[in-house]
């Protein structure tokens, strides 16, 4: 039997951290103006034996704020949602829509093909079709009767 030091204030911290964020979302639901913060729009990455697609959700963007990059084998999704400006005498009451910059990363096997890679854009979902190369995709062997 193994004896346990108890520490009564170890997961205080995490508590804490816990109120902090309920807090800091239910304020930043009651904003009035939009905000500029950090977004991470939703992905999916699926997987066919001859590529991988990426999808990811980008609602309301226009294409010239979405940018898709190979970069040492690593493909990187990146832009900016922007906030619309109100009509002249309109405001805003409520917003929880955000205008934010978003960035992310996924590493590429090797066994991909980089200059395969090609992305298209509608109705506010991103694809980004990865083909494999030849040598990963797999194959039937034939078995020989001596």
């Amino acid at each position: 039997m193994e004896l346990v030091r108890w520490e009564p204030f170890v997961d205080f911290g995490n508590v804490r951290s816990v109120f902090n964020d309920l807090f800091d979302e239910s304020f930043d639901r009651s904003r009035t103006q939009p905000s500029r913060s950090k977004w991470h729009p939703a992905v999916d990455v699926l997987e066919s034996k001859d590529s991988y697609l990426i999808r990811a959700e980008l609602p309301g963007m226009k294409k010239e704020d979405i940018n898709v990059e190979v970069n040492d084998g690593t493909l990187v999704l990146s832009g900016e949602r922007k906030s619309e400006k109100p009509a002249e005498g309109i405001e805003y009451r409520h917003v929880e829509r955000i205008a934010a910059q978003f960035y992310r990363s996924f590493a590429l096997p090797e066994t991909v093909k980089q200059d395969g890679i090609d992305a298209t854009y509608k109705d506010g979902i991103l694809e980004i079709r990865v083909p494999k190369a030849e040598q990963a995709k797999p194959r039937q062997i034939e078995i020989n009767v001596h």
